[in-house]
């Protein structure tokens, strides 16, 4: 297939620029998986769509504020740090911006010295590894200075870091957020808990890889960046419970699909596991997990609309998204939601 097939002409103005108040309030496009139909929901109604014996399956992921503006030591450049994986201890792997204000040796501080970072490499692709210097603990120094990482295509300041997290986050160490789930409130999910529905928790760490956009003409070419899943056995014991009375698997974003998906596939069934994946669904593949998905509208061209296209049909969504775009539906992260059954 082409990465052109994946293309819709989208509006600059449906781009959401700030979360929806409340959460729940959001619009909810209800699309059937075989049929195709449409219905238009608010995102509250979504606990009609589930029965008894159903499972909702969430990524309690945490993004970490992990974008930092600071000064390098020797020259007083403003520098962009940008915190994608914890290597060890007080190291962590970086985008620098701009880079060639980042070269091995270079120290920086950030927060008026609450932070200090010294670049240790230079990696083949442009990231840094760096070790940071700091006061007490690097998490509470991190949320006192750093900034959400919001996606290039929000230009508006976020004014309450929290909208950028779920109701449920509890998991350190997203560089973004699983969108999916920014609807979901507390009531909404006790609701839907004492509609006999049982909830159960995977972590996904969100890789900014998540943004890249596919460049190959034939999606096949595509190569997908790693992340790093856990799924206890816990939340394995529920899908196995729910498979075996006949339930549906509900999958609540791409990064929970991604995660079930892969542990299906390793190992041939739901099991515990956690590790890494690099797994790309594209049209053609067959699902082993899911049955239902909550997803939001994603970016033309991107792996993450492969990936619903690969659900529920290319038509189909294609069909959808015209119709949501058509509908004046907000898109992207802080946009509205598609429940796909």
């Amino acid at each position: 297939m082409k990465t052109s097939d994946f293309f819709y002409d989208l509006p600059p103005e449906l781009i959401a620029q700030t979360p929806i108040e409340p959460r729940d309030s959001s619009r909810l496009l209800v699309l059937g998986r075989e049929s195709g139909a449409i219905e238009h929901r608010v995102f509250r109604d979504i606990p009609s769509y589930f029965r008894p014996g159903d499972c909702l399956i969430l990524n309690d992921t945490r993004v970490l504020p992990a974008r930092l503006y600071g000064t390098r030591v020797d020259t007083g450049a403003v520098v962009e740090f940008l915190l994608l994986n914890q290597k060890k201890g007080d190291v962590w792997e970086v985008i620098t911006g701009p880079g060639k204000k980042a070269r091995v040796g270079h120290r920086f501080t950030f927060g008026d010295g609450a932070l200090t970072a010294e670049i240790l490499e230079v990696l083949p692709d442009g990231n840094r590894i760096a070790r940071f210097g700091f006061e007490g603990n690097f998490f509470a120094v991190l949320d006192r200075i750093g900034e959400m990482p919001l996606p290039h295509y929000i230009t508006a300041q976020l004014q309450d870091k929290d909208r950028y997290q779920t109701v449920y986050a509890r998991e350190r160490g997203s560089a973004a957020a699983p969108t999916a789930g920014l609807h979901f409130t507390p009531a909404l999910l006790d609701e839907i808990r004492n509609a006999g529905v049982e909830i159960g928790f995977v972590t996904l760490h969100v890789g900014l890889g998540t943004f890249r956009p596919v460049k190959a003409e034939n999606i096949e070419e595509h190569h997908m960046h790693s992340e790093h899943y856990e799924l206890p056995a816990e939340t394995a014991d529920i899908i196995n419970r729910t498979k075996a009375r006949g339930g549906r698997v509900f999958a609540c974003g791409t990064t929970c699909c991604r995660t079930l998906e892969s542990v299906a596939a390793f190992n041939g069934e739901i099991c515990a596991d956690d590790g890494w994946t690099s797994i790309f669904i594209y049209p053609g593949y067959e699902f082993r997990c899911i049955d239902a998905l909550i997803t939001n509208f994603h970016l033309p061209e991107s792996t993450l609309i492969m990936l619903v296209s690969a659900f529920c049909g290319l038509d189909n969504t294609m069909r959808a998204y015209e119709t949501a775009v058509k509908e004046r539906y907000r898109f992207f992260s802080f946009g509205d939601a598609m429940l796909i059954l």
